[in-house]
């Protein structure tokens, strides 16, 4: 019976014994193991200095990388994004966003790639407008219209930077001050732009100003993108769907007629998905003002509420891109008018069609057209909008 004890205990003893070792050794794989994968997986920002305008302004680079490698460049001189790399359906990242590697080649004249674009995105017939009871006249850039803000827009100015650090979403908060008269405007506009790169990878972009004086106002963000993450492809195998069952006819300047037409039976019905090469070249009227897709879409759902606005697909690399916004609209442009002049970074230009636009944003023409939502902004008020790009593959 001792005999028995005694080995009974010594067997259990050696079993307490192995299991505490083995616990031990648990408990120091598991940091170990943890620790790599935070060091690996951390979110991210960096700055460095991009380049020296003419007036000695420094612009600066920030680059926001999240826990998964997603990574976007964005740099001051016109709130610019540069560069957005996401994973492809093998998982190898590339860069999804047209732009330039340097400051003189966006100093130069180019088609806004990756800006910030205000006081008042897309086109304002003769550039010119009436605002309680008073007539102002806007820089013209477009012809005899103004676009995108004027020769001088939110495009062309150096905006102040503060990175927001942050684990899983790091950020960037950019402000500017628009000045009173500032290409013709009224009133001196403080904005605020946020981007966002958060842990699913989305791209959060986040929209608010204030005004001393009633003025108008539609800011939109103008990145051409292209989901094969190869520039020398054309984006006409793209398949698009916009949540819109109307879309806004334009005359010979592009400047809507005022009239909200329905999509269907049209080439101008995304409501399914559909390749952005099938019909774009259509014997329609439209398609020959634009020279392809360059009109805006009267998106279904509530405006002020983030609702589906957009998706674009490419097969080959797996990527799919949804935009979900509180916006009325939708400008969808096909990059009719690039046309190999402009140099990509590693060599070769952007042809024609080698990028497209989503940009979401009020209707064109607004302060001229009474039936359009308006752009108002009044003293007392807050201007505020949010779009989000969030990028999948399947």
């Amino acid at each position: 019976m001792r005999v028995f004890k005694r080995s009974f205990f010594y067997i259990l003893l050696t079993a307490l014994v192995a299991l505490n070792i083995q616990c031990k050794n648990n408990k120091q794989e598991k940091p170990a193991e943890n620790m790599e994968v935070s060091d690996e997986n951390k979110a991210t920002i960096t700055k460095s200095d991009y380049g020296i305008m003419p007036d000695s302004t420094t612009v600066e680079q920030y680059v926001l990388k999240n826990a998964n490698g997603v990574e976007m460049s964005v740099i001051t001189f016109g709130g610019r994004i540069t560069s957005l790399k996401v994973p492809n359906k093998n998982g190898e990242f590339e860069n999804v966003v047209l732009g330039f590697d340097n400051l003189d080649d966006y100093l130069k004249d180019n088609p806004f790639f990756g800006a910030l674009i205000g006081r008042f995105g897309n086109r304002i017939a003769k550039g010119k407008f009436t605002l309680n009871g008073e007539e102002y006249t806007l820089a013209t850039n477009n012809g005899e219209n103004h676009l995108h803000g004027g020769v001088d827009g939110y495009d062309r100015v150096v905006w102040t930077a503060e990175p927001i650090e942050d684990d899983k979403n790091p950020g960037l908060k950019l402000t500017y001050l628009s000045k009173d008269g500032e290409e013709g405007y009224p009133g001196n506009l403080n904005i605020t732009v946020v981007y966002t790169l958060t842990d699913d990878n989305t791209l959060e972009v986040d929209y608010e100003a204030t005004t001393d004086k009633a003025t108008v106002i539609n800011l939109t963000q103008h990145a051409y993108f292209n989901l094969t993450g190869d520039f020398s492809k054309d984006i006409l195998d793209h398949e698009v769907v916009i949540n819109a069952d109307a879309f806004l006819p334009v005359d010979a300047t592009l400047i809507p007629s005022g009239e909200i037409r329905k999509v269907e039976g049209t080439p101008f019905d995304f409501t399914t998905a559909k390749a952005v090469g099938k019909e774009i070249n259509a014997d329609n009227e439209q398609l020959k003002l634009g020279g392809g897709y360059d009109h805006c879409w009267v998106l279904n759902g509530d405006k002020g509420t983030l609702r589906m606005a957009a998706s674009a697909y490419d097969k080959n690399s797996g990527r799919l891109m949804e935009i979900y916004s509180t916006e009325p609209g939708i400008q969808f442009y096909t990059g009719n008018f690039l046309d190999g002049t402009l140099p990509m970074p590693n060599g070769g230009t952007y042809e024609h069609r080698t990028g497209f636009c989503l940009e979401t944003q009020h209707y064109p023409d607004s302060p001229n057209q009474n039936n359009f939502p308006s752009v108002v902004l009044n003293p007392g008020e807050t201007y505020k909008t949010k779009t989000t790009f969030n990028f999948l593959t399947k």
